[in-house]
């Protein structure tokens, strides 16, 4: 069975951190591209960013560029967002998916592209 399991969200300070993970069952991420997308409450998804398992090949929100960095661990089947200087507007369920790389990591999170994606986790962050 295919399988994309978000975990490490939960409610942090401003200025805090957190690292999501991503976990693949099933299948090998390293035949993917892997995204990192969110929704914000009233709001559409948007993407935060990509990664190319196969290259490494990255791309980010300008929204996060500086603040969250991406990196996969194929090893471990689980790619990761590591994200720093939370800002109350970084709230929202996060979700990973995965695309066949038919396309760049940047057309990939620019048009939400995945053909798996996971269920999500909730970011809160907030004083």
């Amino acid at each position: 069975q295919v399988q994309l399991v978000e975990s490490g969200g939960g409610l942090v300070q401003p200025g805090g951190s957190l690292r999501l993970s991503c976990a693949a069952s099933g299948f090998t991420l390293d035949n993917y591209n892997i995204g990192w997308f969110r929704q914000a409450p009233g709001k559409e998804h948007e993407e935060v960013s990509c990664i190319s398992t196969t290259d490494g090949s990255t791309y980010y929100a300008d929204s996060v560029k500086g603040r969250f960095t991406i990196s996969s661990d194929n090893a471990k089947n689980t790619v990761y967002l590591q994200m720093n200087s939370l800002k109350p507007e970084d709230t929202a369920v996060y979700y990973c998916a995965a695309a066949r790389p038919t396309t760049t990591v940047q057309a990939m999170c620019v048009m939400i592209m995945g053909n798996y994606w996971g269920q999500g986790t909730q970011v809160t962050v907030s004083s």
